[in-house]
């Protein structure tokens, strides 16, 4: 009977990869890669992970979804996507028609198994590409909070930020695709975030929220904040307490994920 390996050593191995990948370090930075960003809503951007992608010789390249085009071709011609977060739905293609286009080229990505990295919408969105559900709550979690990490969680790059409390901003919830690893959970949310082999990544949370821009996101989400009677000081304080550890955990995990990219 086979013996599973303790998650603490998967993460080390995974580490020792990532550093044998990066051997020839200086030669992977001067690659000439591409990163596709897809936007939502123009302060929810790449935020702090833009910087990593840079470092790594990527070349960054937004798509403002509902307003470029976005289809197949684009998407999958990207060395890494990275879908970003946005205040509406995946369900709502009757609203936001765009969706269905964006839906189908993430999907047409996916199935090729490309480096893809979701963020809150982005996350859903993959999720439901996958065949996954996803659907309103009923409820926001909305603010600072700590993660539970699943053993699959610690054994990937999410172990650097256990315990950092993380910007939630969401109030649908997407189901664990077939064949993904749940990494994360909260205590309203038990889907916080899933991979799919060593390139494909969904977390419902904001790692790449820059805490020096918080007021960004309590100006653009203004009326989220005011319908919910959510304390805007409280998100504010909670920006300036936990946004700088929460910076650098965050730039290590997906440092590490980024980096045993450049291997394949």
């Amino acid at each position: 009977m086979p013996v599973e390996m303790p998650a603490e050593m998967r993460a080390e191995m995974l580490s020792d990869t990532a550093t044998d990948c990066l051997i020839d370090g200086m030669e992977l930075n001067r690659m000439n890669r591409t990163a596709l960003a897809i936007r939502h809503v123009a302060f929810e951007d790449l935020g702090i992970i833009e910087p990593l992608l840079t470092e790594r010789g990527y070349t960054v390249r937004y798509l403002e979804a509902g307003v470029d085009a976005i289809d197949r071709a684009t998407v999958t011609a990207a060395d890494l996507l990275v879908v970003l977060g946005g205040p509406i739905g995946v369900y709502e293609t009757d609203r936001y028609p765009f969706l269905a286009e964006e839906k189908d080229a993430i999907a047409a990505r996916l199935k090729q198994d490309k480096p893809t990295l979701g963020i809150c919408l982005g996350a859903q969105l993959m999720a439901e590409a996958l065949g996954a559900t996803v659907a309103p709550t009923g409820k926001v979690e909305i603010g600072y909070g700590e993660l539970t990490l699943t053993e699959d969680g610690r054994a990937s790059p999410l172990r650097h930020i256990a315990a950092i409390p993380v910007l939630h901003w969401h109030g649908d919830q997407f189901a664990i695709p077939e064949g993904a690893s749940r990494l994360a959970e909260t205590p309203g949310f038990p889907n916080q975030a899933f991979s799919l082999g060593p390139r494909i990544l969904g977390l419902q949370f904001h790692l790449e929220a820059d805490h020096r821009q918080i007021e960004r996101w309590l100006i653009g989400h203004a009326h989220e904040l005011t319908a919910h009677r959510l304390d805007i000081a409280a998100i504010r304080a909670d920006a300036a307490r936990h946004g700088p550890l929460l910076e650098r955990a965050a730039r290590t995990v997906i440092g590490e994920w980024l980096d045993p990219l450049s291997c394949g």
